[in-house]
């Protein structure tokens, strides 16, 4: 896989996080949220270790 690549993908990745961020706003979510939060921690993990990984990438 291509740098490009997996930078379009780390970008789709931050929108579905962004979808993740709107969801956690809802006042119904209930015992999901704790699934949200945890989903969201992942996703910055995820991020952020690309952002490790690839410097020059991440930008």
């Amino acid at each position: 896989m291509d740098t490009q690549t997996i930078k379009e993908r780390i970008a789709v990745v931050q929108g579905k996080r962004d979808y993740l961020l709107g969801l956690l706003e809802q006042p119904n979510l209930g015992t999901l949220r704790i699934d949200v939060n945890q989903a969201l921690e992942e996703l910055d993990d995820l991020i952020d270790e690309f952002k490790r990984t690839m410097p020059e990438a991440g930008k």
